[in-house]
């Protein structure tokens, strides 16, 4: 069985890996030279949990049931669950491999917690609450990490001002990160290695505006101008690392979840739907308020809205939701209605938007869990859903809980490099569902009919 070394790096864009710090990335570039890249589309939604299990499992969101971090439990209007790894309930790569007799090392692959048996080794990611409680399997491997780096942290606070502490906590983590995966790399015996690492997505969404001068609130000549790209050069020393420690029968595969750009502000999509007559509230709010805490008119209410980085709008139904508003026999009128209200929606200076209205029950394959009405990526993904109240305007210049400055882009991106072939540099845009076929073929093991993606043709 041949291995495979997954380098999962959260959030990582395209253009600015595969073009603006190229030229200071040479590990990156050298993969590239000898191997096929491109872009990577992501799943729908462009969220870091699904994505990651879209990945490992070449199946949909809709398939795995997962819509986001955060799902409603049986239409409730405020009871919600939160992913874990209990959530998953389908096969993925490692699962595979373990049928072939070998075994698996898996880093920070969301979610991952809890910890759960597999063919190998297990460390939580940033979904763990704290590492005081058991965060890998088995759960000696503990003890083995606090020996080897101290306090090992799965994530680090990033909506935060602080800056100059927040770019250390995010460098000492991702050291601490590496050592690990060194570590297991040398002294475990593996056919397939994973790991994730979420501070390039830190990086991304508290220093955006730091160095990209077209965002609006870019400041010329602030001191954090070089954090992104000293950033993506320290990255690459790390995977540098890595290539000196796997022989010439290792594939190295490089992806991402979902790629970064500037975000241009929030949309309120609550207020909005009050405004169009679709959600209607008892009282007035005062001061800016969660919509769970904001005395809402159930009786009356059509629709509602989650923020994030997109926005999921659920209709108020009769029979489904405890208080009901909208007609069974209407429901894809009025959804139909929304959709076009929402479509029209343009920008605070008027401006034309790239907004795209998606139907789970139409675009997956199957529709299990506690799906949204309709999936909103207000201009592309470029302004986020705030899904708090009273503001009084429903533009943003940011996000409404706490400072970011990045959006995800459906496009990331993918580097296949085998050290024992020259593939000349093939550029081949992808889709997330593709990775984990690819990943089998070369590892000489049948691909599953439920898988929804196809393998990398030329490997």
């Amino acid at each position: 069985m041949k291995k495979i070394l997954l380098i999962g790096l959260d959030c990582a864009a395209p253009d600015l890996l595969f073009n603006r710090f190229i030229d200071k990335l040479p590990n990156f570039q050298r993969m590239m030279q000898w191997g096929i890249y491109g872009k990577l589309e992501s799943s729908d939604p462009p969220i870091t949990i699904p994505a990651w299990t879209v990945m490992a499992s070449s199946r949909s969101p809709g398939s795995l049931g997962l819509y986001g971090f955060r799902h409603r439990r049986e239409n409730s209007y405020k009871d919600i669950w939160i992913a874990s790894s209990r959530r998953v309930r389908v096969k993925r790569i490692w699962d595979y491999v373990a049928e072939a007799g070998g075994k698996s090392c898996l880093i920070g692959v969301p979610p991952s917690y809890p910890p759960y048996p597999i063919e190998g080794w297990m460390i939580g990611g940033f979904i763990t609450p704290d590492t005081n409680r058991n965060y890998t399997y088995p759960e000696e491997v503990k003890d083995e990490i606090r020996e080897l780096v101290g306090e090992y942290p799965v994530d680090v606070e990033f909506r935060i001002d602080d800056k100059s502490n927040l770019i250390k906590n995010i460098f000492d983590m991702t050291e601490k990160h590496f050592e690990v995966v060194k570590h297991l790399m040398r002294t475990r015996d593996w056919q397939f290695f994973m790991f994730v690492e979420i501070g390039l997505d830190r990086v991304h969404h508290a220093f955006w505006r730091y160095f990209d001068e077209t965002h609006h609130l870019h400041e010329p000549g602030n001191e954090f101008e070089t954090v992104m790209e000293e950033y993506y050069i320290y990255l690459d020393q790390k995977v540098g690392e890595l290539l000196e420690i796997i022989d010439e029968n290792t594939v190295v595969i490089v992806a991402s979840d979902h790629g970064g750009k500037p975000m241009k502000g929030a949309f309120c999509i609550n207020s909005w739907l009050e405004e169009q007559g679709f959600l209607k509230l008892k009282t007035p709010v005062h001061g800016v308020v969660r919509l769970e805490d904001a005395v809402v008119d159930w009786d009356n209410t059509v629709a509602w809205g989650w923020g994030g980085y997109y926005a999921r709008i659920f209709l108020n139904v009769k029979g489904r939701e405890e208080q009901g508003f909208v007609a069974p026999e209407d429901f894809e009128e009025v959804r139909d209605e929304i959709t076009d209200r929402i479509l029209s929606i343009r920008g605070p200076n008027g401006e034309e938007w790239d907004t795209k209205v998606l139907v789970p029950l139409e675009i997956y394959p199957e529709c299990k869990g506690d799906p949204p009405d309709l999936m909103v990526y207000f201009d592309d993904l470029s302004w986020r859903s705030a899904g708090t109240m009273g503001h009084g305007n429903i533009y943003l210049p940011e996000n409404d809980t706490g400072p970011d400055d990045a959006v995800h882009d459906k496009m990331g991106l993918y580097i296949y490099y085998d050290p024992k072939s020259d593939l000349s540099g093939k550029k081949e845009d992808l889709n997330i569902v593709d990775i984990a076929p690819t990943i089998l073929k070369v590892m000489d093991l049948p691909i599953p009919d439920e898988m929804e993606g196809e393998a990398l043709r030329d490997i």
